[in-house]
């Protein structure tokens, strides 16, 4: 018995081993993924300064925690897990094999499908790579509701499985959620987390869908259309099949090409898995156990320093934790992280002998509508980091009730609550009023020049909007065009921006 392998038995003969659930999502993929494939990048703690440096005696004691009691027990309280059984050195693929239930397609659209993947076994490869960090848990989840084990694969077309990709419609995560859905299937969505990109919620809202597509169609294949395609355009598709007495089926419905291509590539990646060496291809070899534990927060914490407790970097922590859209995780709206079993026990132990803070970032809700560069100030930062930290474009004000992320005074031992963790939103308004396009009738001595004194701009922006020269004049009745402030005074502004201005005095 290896080394590796002791440890790994010694860690689960303390713990129950956490089978996590699992989430869905509504993406639209192309075959090769519009994904970005950068993982996080490190976020910078705050800048030190003298105003922030707080005496060492400030630093309140974090009460000591067992580490065992960190670490989630699993779906079944009690299971324990031998990594030495049978059964949990099994090859995963033959589980997902063994689960296949869809009825095949054999099309033109499958076969340009596997010789596209056949063409690229690097692409294939670096796919399955990143595919089996998270395929056991999935694979677990599906067959925990009774379903085919093809949608396991499912990630492998919306996503490539990179838990962080955006598609040119806003689509994100492993399962590819658009923003409505999302919120429709219980992802959160705020400032600092984005529940799209968590591997376990998303993959639950996941299947929640495709569990509720397919009572609606009753087929497979259309309920894989509906995810991709929206399950009014395949009503609508098959609404329309049957007013003209034609088939229902999947291959029958008229639909975009995107979609046309959405299942045979799903067959495709079904017949590698059956028999990649049919393809030139090879499949990574998948342990049938999990690849990582559930290890319970009670604190706010930067993510660089859990990552630091697990023994990682912070691209390796995103990977199983990129539900985060700021430095740190707030206990209160993510309970808990997801670690490789053999780091689990690690950042347990490390969490539980910490003592001191956790996290050196918090949240603050903004009392009144105020400048960045008022907000810097009061917390000593520059204008350009409480920006760049809170992704706040230029000559913008921050609106009263929105929620900036600040750091932490040394003496604040207290979390951020769940109310603001769970709903914390970032509102913005314009520093200076929009202007305002005026469309005017000139008098019979008005040129650019006087146009321009009147309304507070200059020559050339006179000349610019209308595209005449810079001492050019007006003929009377000329409309002319001006782009100004909102008046001060009330008035309907449809009145305003009609009215005329007077002539110019000879």
């Amino acid at each position: 018995m290896t080394p590796r392998l002791t440890a790994r038995l010694r860690l689960w003969a303390l713990v129950s081993l956490t089978l996590l659930l699992a989430a869905c999502a509504t993406p639209q993929a192309d075959l090769t993924p519009s994904v970005r494939n950068e993982l996080p990048k490190p976020w910078a703690a705050p800048a030190a300064t003298a105003s922030e440096e707080p005496p060492a005696t400030a630093i309140a004691a974090t009460p000591t925690v067992q580490a065992s009691d960190l670490l989630e027990d699993a779906l079944q309280p009690g299971q324990k897990v031998d990594l030495a059984a049978p059964e949990s050195q099994a090859d995963l693929w033959s589980r997902v094999r063994q689960g296949f239930a869809m009825p095949d397609l054999d099309d033109a659209w499958v076969q340009k499908a596997e010789g596209y993947y056949s063409a690229r076994p690097d692409y294939v490869e670096r796919m399955m790579s990143r595919g089996q960090r998270y395929l056991f848990h999935i694979v677990e989840e599906v067959q925990r509701r009774g379903l085919p084990t093809e949608l396991a694969l499912l990630p492998f077309i919306e996503s490539a499985f990179v838990t962080t990709a955006q598609s040119r419609v806003k689509a994100t995560g492993m399962w590819q959620f658009m923003p409505a859905t999302g919120r429709d299937f219980a992802l959160k969505q705020n400032i600092f987390r984005d529940d799209r990109r968590d591997v376990l919620e998303s993959t639950r809202a996941a299947l929640d869908y495709l569990e509720r597509l397919y009572k609606q169609f009753g087929d497979w294949h259309l309920a894989l259309a509906a995810y991709n395609w929206g399950q009014g355009n395949v009503a609508k598709a098959l609404a329309r099949n049957e007013k003209l007495k034609r088939p229902t089926d999947y291959a029958s419905l008229k639909m975009p090409d995107e979609t046309r291509y959405y299942v045979p590539k799903l067959q495709a990646i079904k017949n590698i898995v059956l028999d990649a060496e049919r393809f030139g291809l090879a499949l990574p070899s998948v342990a049938n156990h999990p690849y990582f534990l559930s290890v319970k927060l009670e604190r706010d914490i930067d993510v660089e320093l859990a990552a630091q407790f697990a023994g990682l970097s912070v691209e390796e922590f995103s990977l199983f934790n990129p539900q985060s859209n700021k430095p740190v995780i707030l206990a209160a709206a993510s309970p808990r992280v997801l670690l490789p079993y053999d780091q689990a026990g690690i950042f347990a132990r490390n969490l539980a002998e910490h003592q001191g803070q956790l996290a050196s970032w918090t949240a603050w809700v903004v009392p009144k509508t105020m400048s960045t560069a008022d907000a810097a100030k009061r917390f000593g930062l520059t204008e350009a980091r409480l920006r760049e930290l809170n992704q706040i474009p230029p000559k913008m004000l921050v609106r009263a009730g929105s929620t900036l992320l600040v750091p932490r005074d040394a003496k604040d031992a207290d979390d951020v609550a769940e109310a603001i963790a769970e709903s914390a939103r970032l509102n913005l308004t314009p520093d200076q009023p929009p202007l305002r396009k005026l469309a005017l009738k000139a008098g019979k001595a008005d040129t650019v020049a006087s146009v321009a004194t009147r309304y507070k701009v200059s020559p050339q922006q006179v000349a610019s909007w209308n595209k005449v020269g810079v001492k050019a004049r007006f003929k009377p009745g000329q409309t002319v065009v001006v782009y100004a402030a909102p008046p001060a005074k009330a008035g309907k502004p449809e009145q305003l921006a009609q009215a005329a201005p007077k002539p110019a005095r000879r």
